[in-house]
């Protein structure tokens, strides 16, 4: 392989990408490598992908989805974080009635 050759390709392949991440969908490999598993990549990462054969790009609509499936799995993140913020106090039944005898002592 001559590695002018090889490297331009990446070049040129990085430049007509235009952004500066890329959604790529990994191709089946010889050496174990999984098909269609959805990816954002920097543009050079993915222009090597492509070229090496590891992966193609994301169609407009692979890329949609991608991009509504990470937004949904932030939402997720965001509130487990969320709810591990969350702080509840248990209060027993007598405490309760407690609290709202003051309560109402106190509007009155």
């Amino acid at each position: 392989m001559d590695l002018k050759v090889y490297y331009q390709k990446i070049r040129d392949l990085e430049q007509d990408l235009k952004a500066a991440f890329a959604d790529v969908v990994s191709l089946e490999t010889p050496d174990g490598g999984t098909a269609g598993v959805m990816t954002e990549v920097p543009a050079r990462i993915a222009a090597k992908m492509i070229v090496e054969g590891r992966a193609r790009p994301a169609s407009r609509e692979e890329d949609r989805d991608f991009q509504e499936q990470k937004i949904e799995a932030k939402r997720v993140a965001d509130h487990v974080e969320a709810s591990k913020r969350m702080q509840i106090t248990v209060v027993s039944e007598s405490d309760l009635r407690a609290l709202k005898g003051a309560k109402a002592l106190v509007k009155q």
